[in-house]
């Protein structure tokens, strides 16, 4: 089988696994479907030839493809992610290939009402006699990021099977949790053991990412005083009118993802739950910049305290903790790895891109730990939801972008 044909019968194969994540879960992985997924990459690892397989106990996968030359070379690694977003059903999931795409509206069979069309989606009308893969209707597909595991198996099978390739020695790995910010274990780099990393994580063809945003999570506890709603005059404090207070109470430029773009920060609150008696709000904060993110933290805990000084007899607790931040402060010290993912996307024929990712990948965290790791287009679109797609020549590309960029680092 040609490259295409590899990663059609791996990504088909994979989709069809569930594996969401789950943010409340407490253990690793968050969801122990996701081992379905691992335990199955680490036997094709093992029938293809790769050295030392393991699953950590931290539920990542890793692998070593042997180097081919003896030249002193960096250690390169490859990571995708196993899980999908807790968004949307990953459950039974049909994926369905539209041969030699011919450009009109594509009508998900399961929930017709469902219909990708290039008139909304631009992107969809540059694929025109291309092989697009979409699910069926009523669930996501997963192309994030199994395009991504599928580009990253694909290229050790290539590597393994062409010895004659020079480069030096490769890791692989596959991580859980990623859509949930826990991805990447405290002992992941040391045990990679690499120089420089790239994720399989990005969206359109030539796309070369090194900004992301950085980001932190607000979680919001109000307890009120619940009493029967008949005799409540003058005594019953509704936590979840106080929750509805704040969020009403959010600047709606830096609330609203669907009113920012580029370079924009927001705040957003993605979900609310409670009662009378007791009510949470969990927030995400993103920002490009370190003064940026913590002026929105510096904002949520102010609407709490305001919210807490007009009503003393509720309680109002805001916690932000870290989750990551932009892989730019680091990577602009050494754009080696950046740069060398550019000329290997041209020698694939590609007129590769760079543009800020209003997202994180597994890469914001390994950077920022010492391994520096940019990210490499797949060319999934529409991720999280039930209109994804991609293009299987979109990730034939990446995986050809791939072989050429272990290359460039043998002399």
């Amino acid at each position: 089988m040609n490259l295409q044909e590899q990663l059609e019968t791996r990504f088909l194969k994979y989709v069809q696994i569930d594996t969401q994540s789950d943010e409340h879960s407490a253990t690793i992985p968050s969801t122990p479907k996701q081992y379905d997924l691992l335990n199955l990459l680490v036997d094709e690892l093992k029938e293809l030839g790769a050295e030392d397989v393991v699953l950590t106990d931290y539920a990542s996968v890793i692998a070593t493809i042997p180097a081919t030359t003896d030249a002193s070379v960096p250690t390169l690694a490859f990571l995708a992610h196993v899980d999908t977003s807790q968004d949307f059903s990953g459950t039974n999931i049909k994926p369905i290939v539209h041969r030699n795409y011919d450009g009109s509206p594509i009508v998900l069979p399961d929930d017709p009402s469902r219909v990708i069309d290039p008139a909304d989606f631009p992107y969809l009308d540059s694929k025109v006699g291309e092989d697009i893969v979409t699910a069926s209707g009523t669930t996501l597909l997963g192309a994030d990021d199994k395009s991504g595991v599928a580009i990253v198996m694909t290229l050790a099978a290539h590597l393994l099977t062409h010895p004659e390739i020079p480069h030096g020695p490769i890791r692989i790995c596959f991580t859980p949790d990623e859509e949930i910010g826990r991805g990447v274990h405290p002992d992941l780099p040391k045990n990679l053991k690499a120089d420089f990393g790239w994720t399989l994580d990005g969206g359109q063809v030539g796309e070369i990412v090194y900004e992301t945003f950085s980001a932190d999570k607000a979680t919001i506890s109000i307890t009120g005083a619940s009493i029967h709603p008949g005799y409540a005059k003058g005594k019953m404090v509704s936590a979840i009118h106080l929750a509805a207070k704040l969020v009403d109470r959010l600047p709606q430029t830096h609330t609203n993802p669907a009113v920012t773009s580029g370079y924009d920060g927001f705040v957003h609150c993605y979900q609310m739950s409670g009662s009378v008696a007791e009510a949470t709000l969990h927030l995400i904060l993103r920002d490009f910049s370190r003064d940026g993110l913590a002026q929105k933290g510096t904002l949520v805990q102010e609407l709490c305290a305001q919210l807490q000084a007009e009503e003393p007899r509720a309680k109002v607790s805001c916690d932000i903790t870290k989750q990551y931040r932009n892989m730019a402060y680091w990577l602009e010290d050494d754009m080696r790895p950046v740069n060398l993912a550019v000329e290997a996307a041209k020698e694939a024929g590609l007129a590769p891109y760079h543009k800020p990712t209003r997202g994180g990948t597994d890469g914001s965290r390994l950077t920022e730990m010492g391994l520096p790791t940019p990210n490499i287009f797949t060319g999934m679109q529409n991720f999280h939801g039930p209109l994804e797609y991609v293009s299987l020549q979109d990730m034939a590309k990446a995986t050809e972008t791939c072989i050429n960029l272990v290359q460039k680092w043998v002399p």
